[in-house]
Parts: C-alpha cells; sequence; structure tokens
C-alpha cells in the first residue's frame, strides 16, 4: 500500500510518506494527509461503453432491523447493472415535496477503469422505487458529487471536474433531469451549502474547498448570491480548513469546518457578512475544535480514501436549542495507533467555543475497530441525527454496517446505537480505485432522515438510500392515581396522546393542587428529568424511577388547567426519546366534557350514598372515601368553569 500511495504523490510527497512509515508507522497516514496533495485525481480513460447496462442482475432491496435499503443506480427496469461502480453519494429532498428526493454519485462504467462520471437518480414515491437516467454528461471525467435544495423546491448537483474546477447544475424537476447553469469556481473535495432562512442571505450558496487541487493560490471560498449562475472571485479562509462542510444559521451566519491540512488542527470559521450581497464576505470569528482525534485518511478499511470528513450543522429550530453549532466526524482518539470513532461537540455561543468531544459509537472501545464515515444532519426541530459505517460487529474487523444514533436535546444526550443495515464487505467492488469514496450523506426532517450511502450487498459497489427513524419507548400505560380515605387508591387511566383526559378530582396536598401520575413501561428505563407544562405556566414536576416504572409528583397545578407532562430521554436499552403525557385537570367535570354544568351536578347526585367502586370512584370529587353532600357542593360550586 504504501508503494502504491508514493506513486501516486509527488517525489517529495512520498518521500515523506516513506520517512514516516520508516520512523513512526503508526502516524504514516496521518502526515499523508498533510502533504497537500489532491484526493481526485485524473487516471484511466473512458471505459468501453459497449457492454455497460448490458449484464444485469436483481437489483438489491435490504430489509435489516427493520429498516429497508434499496438500491438506486438500478437500470431502467429496476435491475442491478453487472460490472460498474458507484460510490460517494449525496441526497437531497424536494422542500416542496419530500417524495420527491436525488441521489448522486461517482459513477464508474467499468470496475476495470477508475474513470468517474457524474452519475444521478431520482424517486418521486418517497424512495419505493430508484430510476437511475444516466450522467450528467456522458465521458466527462466528474467526482465529489454535492447535492442540495433550495427552500423553493429546486434541486442543485455541484460537480468537480478533471480541471479541479467545478460547474453547477439546476433541477427544476424534482432531480429528473438536470441543466448546467455555469462555472463554479471550486477545487478538490468541494462542498456547499444554501441559506434557506429567513435572513437577507435567503438563496445565497457557499462553497468551499480544499486547499489542494487548489486553481486559486490556496483561496478556498467562493458565494453566489442569483442561484448558482455566477460566483464571486475565490478569497482565502482563515487557517484554511479543508475535507469539511458548511451551513448556515437561523439568522443567515455562515460555518465552515474542516482541517487544516499542514497543522491536522480542525477549524471552525464563521462569516457573519456572507449574508450580505453588497460586500465581499470577511470572517469575523476562527475556533480551533477538539474533537478528540486525527482525521484519517488511507487507513486499511478504505485504501485511498478519507475515513471520513470534518462535518458541521446548525440548529434552526428555533427551540432551546436555536443556532447551537454542531460538529462530527470519525476520527483516530488521541493516543490510539489503529481504528477511529465517531466523535461529536457543540457549540452554543454560535461557534465561539465548543464542548468537550463526545463519542457517539457505544460500543466498548477496542482499537482494532472502525466507526467510519460519520455524518451528521439536524431536524427543522432540532434533532440531531448522526450515521456512520462500523466494524463492531465484525470478527475481521472489516466487514461493516451502517449504524445510526440520535439526540433530542442538542447533542446532551444520544440514543443507543441501531444497526441499520445488513453486514457488507467494503473492500470488494473497487473500480480500479481502492475505495468506497470520501463520504455518505443524509438529510433530516421533523420524523426521520433520508440516507445515501455507498455498500456492497449486492457484492459490488452500489448506492443505497434508506430511511432512518428515531426508535422512541411506548408507554403500557399511565394513570392519575389518588388515595380515597378508607375506600383504597383508585387510578383514573390517561390518554397516552391524543386529546387529554380530564382529571375531575381535587388536588391533593395542603393546597389541593398536587397530583401523582404513574406512567408503566414494559422494560426498565432510565431518564434524565420530567417536566410540566401548564396553562398558566405555574406547575412542576419532580419524578422517581424504579425499575418499569414512573412516577411523577406534580405540585401547584391549579384547576382548569391543560397540561403536558414530558418524559425526557427515555432509555430502555433498545429505544430513546421522549414521552409526552398529555393530561387536563376540572374539579367536577364528571362526564369529561370540558365543562362543569347540571348534568356533573344531576350525576354525582345519583351516586350519593353509594360505595365506591370502580365505577363510580370519580364522583368522589374530594377523595374522601365516601360519596356525599360534600361532593355535590363540590360540583355545583364549580358550575361554570371550563378548561381554557
Amino acid at each position: 500500500m504504501i508503494k502504491r500511495l508514493a506513486q501516486q504523490l509527488t517525489k517529495p510527497a512520498a518521500a515523506i510518506i516513506l520517512l514516516a512509515f520508516t520512523t513512526a508507522s503508526a502516524q504514516q497516514l496521518d502526515r499523508r494527509a498533510s502533504t497537500e496533495e489532491p484526493l481526485e485525481k485524473y487516471g484511466d480513460p473512458p471505459a468501453p461503453m459497449l457492454l455497460w447496462r448490458t449484464g444485469t442482475s436483481p437489483a438489491a432491496v435490504s430489509e435489516f432491523n427493520g429498516f429497508t435499503s434499496r438500491q438506486v443506480n438500478v437500470n431502467a427496469a429496476g435491475q442491478n447493472i453487472v460490472g460498474d461502480a458507484a460510490n460517494e453519494p449525496s441526497i437531497t429532498v424536494d422542500s416542496t415535496n419530500p417524495n420527491r428526493m436525488a441521489v448522486g454519485w461517482r459513477q464508474f462504467n467499468s470496475v476495470t477503469s477508475n474513470f468517474r462520471q457524474a452519475g444521478y437518480g431520482y424517486t418521486t414515491d418517497g424512495g419505493s422505487s430508484w430510476t437511475f437516467p444516466g450522467n450528467l454528461e456522458n465521458n466527462v471525467f466528474r467526482s465529489d458529487p454535492v447535492l442540495r435544495a433550495d427552500a423553493n423546491g429546486s434541486m442543485f448537483y455541484l460537480s468537480l471536474l478533471q480541471s479541479f474546477f467545478d460547474d453547477m447544475w439546476r433541477s427544476s424537476n424534482g432531480g429528473i433531469s438536470w441543466a448546467r447553469l455555469n462555472s463554479a469556481t471550486g477545487g478538490d473535495k468541494q462542498w456547499f451549502t444554501i441559506d434557506t432562512t429567513q435572513s437577507s442571505g435567503r438563496g445565497f450558496q457557499y462553497q468551499s474547498w480544499s486547499t489542494s487541487g487548489n486553481n486559486y493560490g490556496g483561496r478556498q471560498f467562493s458565494r453566489s448570491t442569483n442561484g448558482g449562475t455566477t460566483w464571486m472571485d475565490p478569497i482565502f479562509i482563515p487557517n484554511r480548513p479543508s475535507w469539511g462542510t458548511l451551513d448556515v444559521d437561523r439568522d443567515g451566519n455562515l460555518f465552515i469546518a474542516g482541517r487544516n491540512m499542514s497543522t491536522g488542527q480542525i477549524w471552525c470559521v464563521r462569516s457573519t457578512d456572507a449574508k450580505n450581497g453588497a460586500v465581499t464576505p470577511t470572517f469575523d470569528q476562527s475556533t480551533a475544535v477538539n474533537l478528540g482525534g486525527t482525521i484519517l485518511i488511507s487507513q486499511p478499511i478504505n485504501p485511498v480514501g478519507l475515513v471520513g470528513q470534518v462535518n458541521i450543522a446548525a440548529d434552526r429550530s428555533g427551540t432551546v436549542t436555536d443556532n447551537n453549532i454542531s460538529m462530527l466526524a470519525s476520527v483516530r482518539p488521541t493516543g490510539a495507533t489503529n481504528g477511529s470513532d465517531v466523535m461529536f461537540v457543540r457549540s452554543t455561543d454560535r461557534g465561539l467555543s465548543f464542548s468537550a468531544p463526545r463519542r457517539i459509537n457505544d460500543d466498548p472501545i477496542d482499537q482494532a475497530k472502525w466507526h467510519w464515515f460519520g455524518a451528521m444532519g439536524v431536524a427543522p426541530n432540532g434533532r440531531i441525527d448522526a450515521i456512520w459505517l462500523d466494524t463492531r460487529n465484525a470478527a475481521n474487523n472489516t466487514d461493516s454496517q451502517l449504524f445510526y444514533a440520535y439526540s433530542f436535546d442538542g447533542g446532551e444526550n444520544w440514543s443507543p446505537n441501531i444497526a441499520a443495515s445488513a453486514s457488507f464487505n467494503p473492500l470488494i467492488g473497487y473500480p480500479n480505485q481502492n475505495k468506497m469514496g470520501d463520504y455518505m450523506d443524509l438529510q433530516s426532517d421533523d420524523t426521520g432522515t433520508e440516507v445515501a450511502y455507498c455498500a456492497t450487498l449486492n457484492g459490488e459497489q452500489d448506492i443505497f438510500h434508506v430511511r432512518l427513524a428515531p426508535r422512541l419507548p411506548v408507554a403500557l400505560s399511565a394513570v392519575s392515581r389518588k388515595v380515597h380515605g378508607a375506600a383504597g387508591t383508585f387510578d383514573l387511566p390517561l390518554a397516552l396522546s391524543g386529546r387529554p383526559t380530564i382529571e375531575n378530582r381535587r388536588g391533593t396536598g395542603a393546597t389541593g393542587d398536587a397530583h401523582q401520575v404513574i406512567v408503566t413501561f414494559a422494560a426498565p428505563v432510565s431518564l434524565t428529568g420530567v417536566t410540566v407544562t401548564s396553562s398558566n405556566g405555574a406547575a412542576t414536576a419532580t419524578q422517581a424511577v424504579n425499575g418499569t416504572t414512573v412516577v411523577i409528583d406534580l405540585a401547584n397545578v391549579t384547576d382548569a388547567q391543560l397540561l403536558a407532562i414530558k418524559l425526557s430521554n427515555v432509555n430502555d436499552g433498545a429505544n430513546f426519546g421522549d414521552i409526552t403525557i398529555p393530561l387536563a385537570v376540572l374539579q367536577g367535570d364528571s362526564n369529561g366534557n370540558g365543562s362543569v354544568n347540571a348534568s356533573d351536578v344531576s350525576q354525582t347526585k345519583s351516586q350519593s350514598g353509594q360505595p365506591l367502586t370502580t365505577a363510580n370512584f370519580q364522583l368522589d370529587v374530594n377523595t374522601s372515601g365516601d360519596i356525599n353532600a360534600s361532593d355535590v357542593g363540590i360540583v355545583k360550586s364549580r358550575t361554570g368553569a371550563s378548561l381554557p
């Protein structure tokens, strides 16, 4: 492998590689990443076209752990094309119609050649079926596909050319067809993002690329203010971040992530005026970020490619995590000599500082294992999704599976890792270039994330789509519990969602405003806390967890209130997420119609003097253990009351 790498580099760079190998073999590939060499190079001429698409086999549809991965690069009959290869996918979703998606990838018409083109496929039914019309241009060398959509539903495809310039293509029909807009500056390992916020930069496109494979003397950034048609003359980025992504926060501020090729330091760089089309952008903040390790290239798991790039994503949810900036990458942990982990950090002060790095893959630490191609997305509601390829279950430490994890609280707590694909061998199907590309991609929405990844589930390199979604724990039951004097304890079953159940019994405690809710799960759970929102904002909650049961004590619950009881980060070992129990409190509303009236008075009178049973306990409004005149009086006094 070292000989092959040396042949790909300039003589000085090759000398550095070989010297590093002889003096410290564990670090030689990290030094390779600092040589300023481009990852994409023109090699073989176009492969012969005579036999391409003529050999077929069944397309791969893989069901695993409740997720369905469908092959994207299929022929018109939905069949796999034998003898080709496809890798390094990027995915985008029509913002006006989520059933319309497009995926772009590096298309190799024959595994005998490393000549690659810009393949693309589309779906109009949410990924149930895919169409692969071909390439953007036949027999034109292209690489590093990046696809994104604007707020109006137009899709854009940024494609790197042999010249290390790139161009921008647009689709106005959900990826069915593409039209070239113009040259788009660029360079090796380019990435771009589109501002979809309501800021002054709405619709602007921002692009950065590596300092290697660079036609602009190290300048790495450009902007388009007219939908990708024309691009400004490139400018320098402080600290020269490469191999990373970009994103825009809710206020239109731009963030760029990457690794300095000379020092290995990871950076987060911000521009607050890129959204002003009247000025040349400047960068007002540049923060060194500790992701707990080193970005890697040319490791055994992906011999001539990246182990992963540096991902950055902004929270635009408008919630408590609004404008958080998150970063994630597959890195070799500091002090390790092999393998990689998926590491995450977040900033709550708009990129000025970042949290300590957190390991997202939750398997036991094992330097023989690879957690690679880490990628991240933030949904409109603030949920963070992370995906990666993982060898934890492979005895050979090579066979990989797609894995998934998510966080509902800005990255403070994460779900258990979920295996989302069958195992595959990533070292087969190489197209005369020994890698599966340098990244995979995802697009997150409020209920899940659309993923495009490369796998060899069909015995060769193919592109797959899968929709992943959080697996939330499910409560078996919830009750409002009260002790009715000597008559004992009676539970009012509560709805777990939808229209709230009305608790018509008076609260307990000195001020009559305390209630107790019991939530029961199928398996033992843990959680990080319980909060309650009420119509007047006064209610509070505390909790105690005992195996499968969570006891919630509510206080300051005045009458005529709508409540939402939120159990945060409930974890039963397999499922993870928030659960919200709706509840309404209205004393005397025995028939549960949302108001207290003569019907409630009559119903209470009809049971006065009767012993308490499971059929009539709600009429004991004061929970004394008897239904009597006192209860009737309470209901009469509340006549006319109703829920807000």
